[in-house]
Order: C-alpha cells, then sequence, then structure tokens
C-alpha cells in the first residue's frame, strides 16, 4: 500500500487563534491545509453580546453549525428583504455567497461555531467587513452617503472592527426587531434548520447520522451538512461521495480515517477533538472510532445534494458471480459478504 506525503487531517484548534474584543477564531483554507481544495473552514467563538461585524463573502456561500451557546444573525437579501434569526446548539444556518450578515453572541455563555465555506480559497481574514469599506471611503461621500457630519464620520471606526463587544442583545426591545415594514415578511425563517430536532438515522449498536441537504432547507442549494455519532468501535464503511469535497470536524472522541486516492496510493490517519479532516470528492474513505467514547463528527459538503456510494450497497447490487469471479472467491465465501447496504458497521 503506498502513500503520498500530502496530509488529510489538519488541527485546527492547536493554531493560534485571532482575537479581540470578545472573539476568537480559528481558519484552515487550502494555504494552511493544502489537501482541501474545494472547502474552508472557521472554529469561532463569541462571547455574550460580542459580534462578528457586518460583513459579506464574494467567494463563498457559508455553512454554520452551533456547538454551545445561543447566537442572533441578521442577514440581508438583494431584493431588500432582512431576517433575524436565533440558534441553539445543534442548528444549522446558511448564507448565499454575497449576502451581509452580521452573527452575535446571546445569552450568558460563550458561543462556539463551525462554520463551513464552499470555497478551499476561502479565508476568513480577507472579508468584506462594513467599517473597513466606510472608513476605506472618502470621508464626505460618507457623509453624504449616511447623513453624518464630517465630525461625525471622523468619529467613527478608522480601521476594520471585525469583532465587536457589546451588550447581550435584548430580544424583547423593538431595537432587536427587524424593521418595522418588513417584520412581517417571513414566520419561518429561510435561513434557520434545526438539525438536533431531526429525528436521526440510527443503526443500533452502530451509531447515528443527522442529515440536511436542500431537500429539507431549500436556501441551502450549494451545501449539505452533517453530524455523524459512532459507537466505540463502530465503522462508517468504506464508500465515495460521487458529487461533492467532504470536510470534517471533530467535536468529540477519537477516529482513524483512510483516504483512498486511486492507483494503490491511499492515506491513514489518527483524528482527536478539534482536529479537521478533507475528502477530495470521488475518494474512498472510512472513519473508524477508536476510542472508547462516542466520536461525534460534522462533516460539511460542497454540494446541497447529499450523494454517497458505500461498498456494502454497490457489491450486493451486483449478481454473486461476478463479485465471486472480481476477488477470486473460494466456494461459499460469497455468503459471507453483506447482503444489503451497512452504513455503519458496530464494533466487536
Amino acid at each position: 500500500m503506498n502513500s503520498t506525503s500530502l496530509s488529510f487531517r489538519y488541527e485546527l484548534e492547536k493554531k493560534e487563534p485571532r482575537t479581540n474584543d470578545g472573539g476568537t477564531t480559528r481558519g484552515a483554507s487550502v494555504k494552511e491545509f493544502p489537501a482541501s481544495i474545494g472547502i474552508a473552514g472557521v472554529s469561532m467563538r463569541l462571547q455574550p453580546g460580542s459580534m462578528r461585524e457586518l460583513h459579506w463573502h464574494a467567494n463563498a456561500a457559508e455553512w454554520a453549525y452551533v456547538i454551545s451557546g445561543t447566537v442572533r444573525t441578521t442577514i440581508i437579501h438583494p431584493d431588500g428583504h432582512s431576517y433575524t434569526d436565533n440558534f441553539e446548539p445543534g442548528d444549522v444556518w446558511y448564507f448565499p455567497k454575497g449576502y451581509g450578515h452580521s452573527i452575535q453572541a446571546t445569552g450568558t455563555e460563550e458561543c462556539h461555531f463551525i462554520l463551513i465555506f464552499d470555497n478551499g480559497n476561502f479565508s476568513e481574514d480577507h472579508t468584506f467587513s462594513i467599517t473597513d469599506f466606510v472608513s476605506s471611503m472618502p470621508p464626505e461621500i460618507v457623509a453624504q452617503n449616511l447623513g453624518l457630519s464630517l465630525e461625525e464620520v471622523a468619529a467613527l471606526p478608522q480601521k476594520e472592527v471585525y469583532f465587536a463587544a457589546g451588550p447581550v442583545p435584548d430580544e424583547l426591545s423593538a431595537n432587536a426587531a427587524a424593521r418595522p415594514e418588513e417584520s412581517d415578511i417571513e414566520l419561518i425563517s429561510l435561513h434557520r434548520y434545526p438539525l438536533h430536532s431531526q429525528q436521526p438515522r440510527i443503526i443500533p449498536g452502530g451509531g447515528l447520522q443527522r442529515l440536511v441537504t436542500r431537500k429539507e432547507f431549500p436556501i441551502s442549494t450549494t451545501m449539505a451538512g452533517s453530524v455523524l455519532e459512532l459507537q466505540p468501535g463502530a465503522l462508517r464503511e468504506m464508500h465515495w461521495h460521487p458529487n461533492a469535497d467532504e470536510w470534517q470536524y471533530f467535536i468529540s472522541g477519537q477516529a482513524e480515517m483512510s483516504v483512498f486516492l486511486a492507483e494503490g496510493v491511499s492515506v491513514t490517519e489518527q483524528f482527536n477533538a478539534g482536529d479537521v479532516g478533507y475528502v477530495p470528492m470521488g475518494a474512498g474513505h472510512y472513519i473508524k472510532n477508536t476510542g472508547d467514547t462516542v466520536c461525534k463528527v460534522l462533516i460539511g459538503f460542497n454540494n446541497g445534494t447529499y450523494e454517497s456510494i458505500d461498498i456494502s450497497e454497490w457489491l450486493a447490487g451486483n449478481p454473486k458471480d461476478v463479485v465471486t469471479t472480481n476477488f477470486g472467491l473460494k466456494e461459499g465465501e460469497i455468503e459471507k459478504f453483506p447482503e444489503k447496504k451497512v452504513f455503519i458497521k458496530p464494533g466487536k
């Protein structure tokens, strides 16, 4: 079995964070994680009241999963409608490329969430922020545009704020509501999906999966995601995704993953909580829980439609004589092969 020097593991939470005004962020683009050519990710933490300021991403859509704490987002659509949503652990959001938005921690505890972007060249450090935009324009233009005096413009931030510390939002205040003329536009959120409330796919003794695609979450046209939980020793069987790259954030536990790159080349690596994994589109792989506690993995795909080909289902879908000939099996050995899709194989 040959291997390659390319690593499909990145120790994201060991990276030195960007920190100021109640927020920290750690990012992994293709620059820091060369294998991750199609997807980038960020681990962000906000203290209560702190905000990731109003901003937009020109080259990527944003898909997020809340691990702990609570958070409020706002987003503006090109048609002028704006939306405000509140999120709890297990919730997902999606913002299309180029849509302006903000993220603010609510409640009394730190909020931790994972952001996944459908472009490996994305960098959280090269984002279009509103204070950077305003401070980069001629003062007289800003004054005319915002209805301020030149003195008032001079008192505004003169560089990118990025994180802004503030009070925890009072949800009962009129100041925490959308613009009055638009407050009744949508009672059902376009941008929030409660993934943790979903009835999971359960494999007795093996684990479970919660999955959200554009079918369940229509606005998420370019990305899908899942949360996979594996019991000790359980195996997410050998499989591949024909339509998407896979980006993983290991929330808890320990795991092993091998990535098969064809022509006898594969890479096997060990993962711990806080690590990131990546699998290129079409590359065969598995995930096995190697620890003695549940391994929980957040998985993002850069396609709104989820597709997977599992080796058990593929083999079971062939005539027995085809598989027997292909592997040179002895008489009776084919009967040991799975007769249907395994998905997750429990440990012994």
